[in-house]
């Protein structure tokens, strides 16, 4: 019997189909709220599983940019935003955001929200 290798389904390959999902991520809330941890576990679990993660903090989220578990989520690849306006109302320091952590405004967000096959707010 003759193998039969992968078939084209409607011109595509069936590796096609298997390509990597992108969820997006609002935090909104500070470092006292729950959100936190479920953010940073969702997104951790997201990673793990082969997802692209873009996660954006905005608002009192921006409190965040200094919490172990999220900062660990910039050098475990996920693409990170803090919105610099939100710094600035807040009082963050915008020349200590950790590496990987990418300073920014609310196109970005509109971006993201656009592009992502999933996003979830966390207000």
């Amino acid at each position: 019997m003759e193998a039969i290798g992968p078939q084209l389904i409607h011109g595509f390959h069936p590796v096609d189909f298997m390509q990597k999902k992108k969820l997006g991520v609002l935090l909104s809330t500070p470092p006292s709220h729950p959100n936190v941890i479920t953010v940073s576990r969702l997104c951790q679990e997201a990673l793990q599983a082969g997802h692209d993660v873009y996660l954006y903090l905005i608002d009192e989220g921006v409190l965040n940019v200094s919490d172990p578990g999220l900062e660990s989520l910039a050098s475990g690849g996920a693409k990170f935003f803090v919105c610099a306006y939100g710094c600035q109302q807040h009082g963050v320091k915008t020349d200590g955001i950790p590496d990987g952590m990418t300073l920014c405004g609310l196109v970005i967000l509109s971006n993201i929200v656009n592009g992502c096959d999933q996003f979830v707010a966390f207000n």
